[in-house]
């Protein structure tokens, strides 16, 4: 038991790692190679209805400063925007553009393609049961690179 315990991160982390990566590639195969799997991370928060740098940064588990550069970079590779925030005249809201959301589309293809061998390996029921043991396991909110 101890061992079984104890095999669990290891586990976990290789499959959550094949999944960035397939994702990653994925992603440049589809003609977005200027791209990091950090930028992927970013774009999930920025999906919804945009963020500021501070939400970002907490997104992220970042500094204002280390948020404001990836944004600085995204905005040059022509995938995100700066807009007036609706709510706070100081603030700015970043948005993702046409070629942001089409990335986005890009990863969601690449991460059907990676998770589809896994489903067909383990079947609808295991999957299933998967999927709702991590549930309850998982913390609800932010999905953010730990590496």
């Amino acid at each position: 038991m101890e061992r079984d315990l104890l095999d669990l991160p290891v586990l976990l982390l290789s499959a959550a790692r094949a999944l960035v990566d397939g994702i990653d590639a994925g992603v440049r195969a589809r003609g977005f190679a200027d791209l990091r799997p950090a930028h992927g991370f970013a774009f999930v928060r920025l999906s919804g209805d945009g963020a500021t740098v501070g939400q970002l940064a907490e997104h992220l588990n970042v500094t204002k400063q280390a948020a404001s550069q990836m944004i600085e970079e995204l905005v040059t590779k022509g995938y995100v925007t700066r807009r007036p925030h609706p709510d706070d005249a100081r603030a700015r809201l970043v948005v993702l553009t046409p070629k942001g959301w089409a990335c986005t589309r890009a990863a969601d293809e690449a991460a059907t393609e990676v998770l589809r061998p896994w489903a067909d390996t383990l079947g609808p029921q295991r999957l299933a049961a998967l999927r709702a043991d991590l549930s309850r396991l998982a913390t609800p909110g932010r999905v953010r690179p730990l590496w």
